[in-house]
């Protein structure tokens, strides 16, 4: 299979490439520039630099590739997207029919005009299915009374918004909601958290919006996170199963349980996009 990869930060892209070489696919990356590792150079059989805003650019480059499918992978900044986008023509003609200026209609409108031009987004997933969160308990110590009412007030409270975007997950200490994820993303969230509670235990609790689809934003944990959640007190994790990303799984759930950090997948029904 030959597709192309809009690779954006993080080790989420990297997975995914070795993954494409191991399954023998040709994947041709699309490097955001001001995202993307140069790692990605050395994983895909080409690597094609674009900037944030440089649409025609990518459609021209698939066209160029023969390429008709596409994924995404990797978090671009919700902050980068606001401020650093200097938009080609393409882009412009986007941004132009938005009603939102929200990520969701941005993402959205740019899958149309793709598919203008006969280029379909496909799951962001695809490579990494054993990586998808299960549900139920996957650390070896399960949540306690405690940190289990504090996981399902915050699921409650996740589940009202993934539906206005404005950030995936929420901190919660003793059945209170002490910070919603924003533009920030998680770590810097559960830092200022941390910050609120003088030192007690957080909950972090990460939603997925419940869309049927998992093209984009797909929510994303793995090792990067370990020391964050020790510097702040996390205790326990609950994520959605099945719609969940925990990259590098074997070695970030070992990693987990030398912190005794309690993780769960919670049973999800998606919604309508």
């Amino acid at each position: 299979m030959k597709f192309g990869l809009i690779a954006g930060n993080g080790t989420f892209p990297l997975l995914a490439l070795r993954a494409a070489r191991e399954a023998g696919d040709e994947a041709v990356a699309f490097a955001i520039r001001e995202e993307a590792s140069a790692e990605v150079e050395a994983l895909a059989v080409r690597t094609h630099w674009i900037s944030l805003g440089q649409l025609g650019k990518l459609i021209q480059l698939c066209q160029q590739e023969g390429i008709r499918q596409v994924m995404m992978a990797g978090q671009v900044k919700h902050g980068q997207i606001f401020s650093r986008i200097r938009p080609d023509w393409k882009m412009v003609k986007v941004l132009a029919s938005l009603a939102h200026q929200n990520t969701d209609s941005l993402i959205g409108a740019v899958i149309r005009a793709l598919g203008d031009e006969g280029i379909e987004l496909v799951d962001s997933t695809l490579l990494l299915k054993p990586m998808l969160a299960t549900e139920g308990v996957m650390s070896k110590r399960a949540p306690s009374k405690d940190e289990q009412r504090d996981i399902d007030y915050g699921h409650r409270i996740a589940a009202a918004l993934s539906g206005v975007d404005v950030g995936q997950s929420v901190a919660i200490c003793d059945r209170a909601c002490v910070a919603v994820e924003a533009m920030e993303g998680t770590d810097a969230m559960l830092r200022r958290a941390a910050s609120l509670v003088a030192g007690r235990p957080l909950c972090l609790v990460k939603g997925s919006r419940r869309r049927k689809h998992l093209l984009f934003d797909v929510p994303v944990l793995g090792r990067n996170s370990v020391p964050v959640l020790e510097e702040t007190g996390t205790r326990a994790i609950a994520v959605d199963a099945g719609r969940t990303l925990l990259l590098e799984k074997p070695v970030f759930l070992k990693e987990l349980d030398q912190l005794g950090v309690a993780l769960v997948g919670l049973a999800t029904q998606a919604e309508a996009d």
